[in-house]
């Protein structure tokens, strides 16, 4: 069975490599990084390790990367696509658990959860901050409760993925999948994940005015 690896990549020269050895560790090797514009060297690094690198000439946006590397996918036979961040917070050895109820077709679609099992190395405040963004998200869906909305781990089916077009450039795609969730009529299941954290990956990931934003581009998308 075809199994991608999508890796959005931005800066990431100091942490792509352990991230692609973690994941061929795990005998995935259908790996596509999407350096998303990075200004360091980051896709020169990733080539260096013989899998798929694509490149955006300028830097769009974690959610223009993610359709990048899924359209691309799609186009090689992916059935199964993996989403995989670059900054080695995830762990490929949790792939198989949101892989396998896909493959098994008891859903369309997998979503990471931190909040599922308790993450003792997860910060009091990313840990409110990501709360809050369930609730943003639950009132902009229409109605699609999870626990963790803004998790960079999913898996998505071949069907799935041809439903769910990524039209958020940045970080707004997350909330963007989960109403195309919904929309598309498609099964979900949030599986527990563990998250590992640094201060180098705190600093890159979402700030109280990367919820503002993702507010005012959900209010505008509900607008429109």
């Amino acid at each position: 069975m075809s199994i991608f690896i999508v890796v959005p990549a931005y800066n990431e020269e100091k942490r792509i490599v352990d991230v692609i050895k973690d994941l061929k560790d795990n005998k995935y090797n259908n790996i596509i990084v999407v350096d998303d514009g990075s200004k360091d060297d980051t896709s020169i690094i990733a080539e260096r390790e013989g899998i798929t690198v694509l490149k955006h000439v300028i830097n769009r946006g974690q959610g223009a990367a993610l359709q990048t590397g899924i359209s691309y996918a799609l186009d090689n036979g992916a059935e199964y696509i993996v989403t995989f961040d670059a900054d080695g917070q995830h762990r490929a050895s949790e792939i198989k658990n949101l892989l396998d109820p896909v493959k098994e077709g008891v859903v369309d679609v997998t979503l990471g959860s931190r909040f599922l099992e308790i993450n003792e190395e997860m910060p009091r405040g990313r840990s409110i901050l990501l709360k809050g963004s369930t609730i943003i998200d639950w009132i902009f869906s229409g109605g699609q409760r999870l626990t963790d909305a803004h998790n960079g781990f999913r898996v998505l089916s071949r069907n799935a993925a041809k439903g769910i077009q990524i039209t958020e450039d940045g970080m707004t795609h997350a909330s963007e999948i989960i109403q195309k969730i919904k929309t598309n009529n498609l099964k979900f299941k949030e599986i527990p994940v563990n998250i590992r954290y640094s201060k180098e990956t705190m600093g890159k990931g979402q700030s109280a005015l990367h919820s503002v934003n993702i507010l005012f581009r959900l209010i505008f998308r509900r607008l429109l």
